[in-house]
């Protein structure tokens, strides 16, 4: 199982670049579909040499390891399509076209509601059923035929899961453009009266994005009318530092299983501990 993790971490590792290094998003999703398919052949050809020791780890691979990769692909098929569609013409109509686009992947989440709820609420019970090659039932209406004509890389729902991750992250990144257009309509430039002095982050950019995200849904910024892009724009400016998506890295922090608010709660304890100091 070691094998099919380091894979994955790197194929993760080369999509981060990816989306670190290339703004134009249709050469980005060119690239992340080459990518993506390079990697899960790779990862194919790793299941079928080795296959899997148990049940329970091939249960875990179909729908933990498998689904993360894919979802990649997924990702970059759909942001090909929708960017190459988007209208060139004026800012409503692209918003308009936008959320069109996220009505579509919502779509998706509520033809699928069953298998939706039971894979978003963790349930552990049907696995078995959803995630062994051995035992793809068409009864349990599989959302992809892949199980059928690559019984050996495919089960009823690893696909399914894949889509659901993908279709998170493109409404996330969608969401995000269209607040980066609402934010051009409405941006007033600022007369800097004093200068600022130049600052750097020392921690990490997952941190300051923890921050970010803390300080907008606490309202704590121009009375919670601030959205996420304008805090973002801001500490970026500040700190002269690119965070990059930080849309998906949010969504990375939501998908940790221990520890989600490290940064915040690092805060906490150093105040805190800053406080006892000076009692002493």
């Amino acid at each position: 199982m070691e094998a099919y993790k380091k894979l994955l971490s790197k194929l993760e590792e080369e999509f981060d670049h990816l989306e670190t290094e290339i703004d134009d998003a249709l050469m980005r999703a060119e690239k992340g579909m080459g990518l993506g398919k390079q990697y899960i052949n790779q990862m194919r050809g790793l299941v079928i040499d080795r296959d899997f020791n148990n049940e329970q780890e091939e249960c875990f691979f179909f729908k933990s390891i498998k689904p993360q990769a894919v979802s990649k692909l997924i990702y970059y098929i759909k942001l090909f399509s929708i960017e190459s569609k988007r209208p060139r013409s004026s800012k409503k109509a692209k918003k308009r076209y936008l959320q069109l686009e996220i009505d579509k992947l919502q779509n998706y989440f509520n033809e699928n509601l069953e298998f939706y709820h039971y894979y978003r609420r963790g349930s552990v019970n049907l696995d078995h059923h959803f995630f062994l090659r051995r035992k793809a039932n068409f009864r349990l209406h599989p959302d992809s035929i892949h199980f059928v004509t690559d019984a050996q890389f495919s089960t009823s729902h690893d696909s399914s899961v894949a889509t659901i991750i993908a279709y998170d992250m493109l409404i996330v990144y969608l969401q995000k453009e269209i607040e980066h257009i609402l934010y051009q309509q409405n941006v007033v430039p600022l007369k800097v009266k004093k200068s600022i002095p130049t600052a750097k982050w020392s921690h990490n950019k997952v941190d300051l994005i923890e921050l970010i995200y803390a300080l907008h849904t606490t309202g704590a910024i121009n009375g919670g009318a601030a959205s996420i892009n304008e805090i973002a724009l801001l500490f970026e400016r500040v700190f002269s530092i690119e965070l990059g998506d930080y849309y998906r890295t949010f969504l990375e922090l939501r998908s940790r299983k221990i520890n989600q608010l490290k940064f915040l709660d690092l805060l906490k304890s150093s105040l805190y501990q800053r406080m006892l100091a000076a009692d002493e």
